[in-house]
């Protein structure tokens, strides 16, 4: 018999892998989308100039499914503690946490400013990748502002220009 613990545990646990499955696969899904929508020329010059943002993007999520498959593994093992599934449990939602943000973020800067970004967040580092020729300080320091507006505690945030 379950009890309410092992319940609401199996509960959370299928709900997060449930998000981090959706997560790992919707950028694949949109660059699909992109690639037929554009016709021969647009999607040469838009793979040119996002390749370098994919690569980054591929990375991440190759990274994040990695970790979120250790964390499975501790989750799954009859030998870990409460005390290590509990911090597996945690760690996998912070993962989906920041992976929503990063999307969010990379969603209002392209409302915001016109550019293709890639934004990663690590504990209190945000990086953002610009995918812009002109290496603009003004426009850097409005990035960084606009990032720093959706958190309330201070972040180290640091943009890169690659075009």
């Amino acid at each position: 018999m379950i009890n309410k613990k092992g319940l609401w545990f199996l509960t959370l646990f299928s709900l997060i892998l449930v998000l981090s499955v959706y997560y790992v696969t919707l950028p694949e899904e949109l660059i699909l989308t992109n690639a037929t929508n554009n016709t021969e020329n647009e999607s040469t010059v838009n793979i040119e100039e996002k390749s370098a943002l994919e690569s980054l993007r591929i990375e991440s999520d190759a990274d994040l499914e990695v970790a979120m498959k250790e964390l499975q593994e501790i989750l799954t093992n009859v030998d870990s503690s409460m005390e290590e599934k509990n911090s597996a449990f945690e760690q996998m939602k912070e993962l989906n946490e920041n992976r929503g943000v990063e999307q969010s973020l990379e969603k209002k800067l392209q409302e915001t400013y016109k550019l293709e970004t890639f934004v990663k967040i690590n504990g209190s580092d945000i990086q953002v990748v610009v995918s812009s020729s002109e290496h603009d300080k003004t426009l850097a320091n409005n990035i960084m502002r606009t990032i720093q507006e959706n958190f309330d505690t201070k972040k180290y945030v640091s943009v890169k220009f690659q075009g």
